[in-house]
């Protein structure tokens, strides 16, 4: 099967240290412009992978993400974001990266290129088959993420992916790939770009739509949110104020007593 790594050709422009500050950012924008679109065309593979992400959860399973450099980085902030936004615990979603946490802020040499550090990083969260793994990889070539899924395989671990290349290496571990066709970059193989900004989207799309069909949002609030500083707890009043309308020091003083939306929610109901 064909192989071309669109995300290293050559980009659709050129001489960029000609350009004004104003032609740099329309034309970034432009290419900007077209990710939406591809990711559209992948919806039926996310869709599929989200349906076993789904099942897995509801079966006490876990997501893992697993990647280098901005891929990676991107799985971490989508995992990490979860618990405060759908009030899960933190072991639910997880982010690796290639170099380990230090490598977040700072790029960890060759940590990418390693074909066995992958498989021992998900064996130090006790991985097992009742967990679902996504490699995470704008390329579709990195050896860190293929090496684990290959390892995913061999172990009956159902395993996904997210690439912006088109049967890329990844593409043919994975058992259930996400494929979103970016394109060149602007800077030419700068996949930070359209590619990263291709992969967030996707990662979005994952978590919240698992986190809905799991039931953590209510009409369209996230009635699961941590209340971890004012702002939250402020929208968290209002929620309640909405939900049941009360006034604003009656719903306070049920989220202060609650601790939860949710819970603030379902006791007024059962007490009134």
């Amino acid at each position: 099967m064909s192989f071309t790594k669109t995300t290293e050709q050559d980009s659709n422009y050129n001489h960029l240290e000609k350009m004004s500050v104003s032609e740099l950012l329309t034309n970034i924008n432009n290419e900007d412009k077209l990710v939406p679109q591809a990711v559209e065309k992948a919806i039926p593979q996310i869709e599929t992978l989200v349906s076993v992400i789904v099942n897995k959860l509801k079966e006490g399973g876990r997501l893992f993400y697993i990647g280098a450099g901005t891929s990676g980085r991107l799985g971490i902030l989508d995992a990490s974001e979860c618990p405060p936004t759908f009030g899960v615990p933190h072991s639910l979603v997880n982010g690796l990266i290639a170099g380990g946490d230090s490598a977040i802020r700072k790029a960890v040499e060759f940590a990418e290129d390693s074909t066995t550090q992958g498989w021992e990083d998900l064996q130090s969260y006790q991985i097992s088959d009742k967990d679902v793994v996504i490699g995470i990889a704008a390329s579709g070539t990195t050896p860190y993420v293929i090496s684990a899924l290959k390892a995913c395989n061999e172990n009956n671990i159902i395993t996904g992916c997210i690439t912006c290349n088109k049967n890329s290496p990844l593409s043919q571990t994975a058992k259930f790939p996400i494929e979103v066709i970016v394109g060149p970059e602007f800077v030419t193989g700068s996949s930070r770009m359209k590619a990263g900004t291709a992969q967030k989207l996707v990662l979005n799309m994952i978590t919240t739509t698992s986190m809905t069909q799991l039931g953590h949002i209510k009409g369209n609030k996230m009635v699961d949110m941590q209340l971890s500083n004012n702002k939250l707890v402020d929208r968290g009043t209002k929620m309640i104020m909405q939900e049941l309308n009360i006034s604003e020091d009656e719903a306070k003083s049920l989220l202060n007593t609650h601790k939860n939306v949710r819970a603030a929610i379902k006791n007024y109901n059962n007490g009134n």
